[in-house]
């Protein structure tokens, strides 16, 4: 039953990851991340895809061996937080306190992003 449970959030992670693709405030790459550790408990095809996967696998892999996000990679979170809020201010006209709030959440994701390294870290 618990192999049935992660192999489902798993794909519901992938579905998510997907849709992140074409919608620019939803990350995709930790939705991978994510769907890649269900399927390791779930479905070793699946994770297999996932980490060969040309366009994702270097991502996620990179992720579980480093802890690290590339440069161009934060290039491009950073520009879809930017995006993200700009359209979110834009076509929802919120009230200041949201506005406020939101930019909070928005910064916070931001300054953990900029934390990890960009480089593996050599000891």
């Amino acid at each position: 039953m618990k192999k049935l449970l992660y192999l489902i959030f798993g794909l519901a992670l992938v579905a998510t990851g997907i849709v992140g693709i074409f919608l620019p405030l939803l990350p995709t790459t930790i939705f991978f991340i994510l769907a890649a550790g269900c399927f390791a408990r779930s479905s070793p095809r699946l994770e297999s895809w996932i980490l060969t996967h040309p366009k994702i696998g270097p991502s996620v892999i990179y992720w579980q061996e480093h802890r690290a996000i590339p440069k161009k990679a934060k290039f491009f979170a950073f520009s879809g937080l930017i995006f993200g809020y700009l359209m979110f201010l834009k076509m929802s006209h919120p009230n200041v306190l949201l506005a406020i709030a939101v930019a909070l959440m928005v910064c916070a994701v931001a300054g953990y992003i900029a934390s990890r390294p960009s480089k593996p870290i050599v000891t």
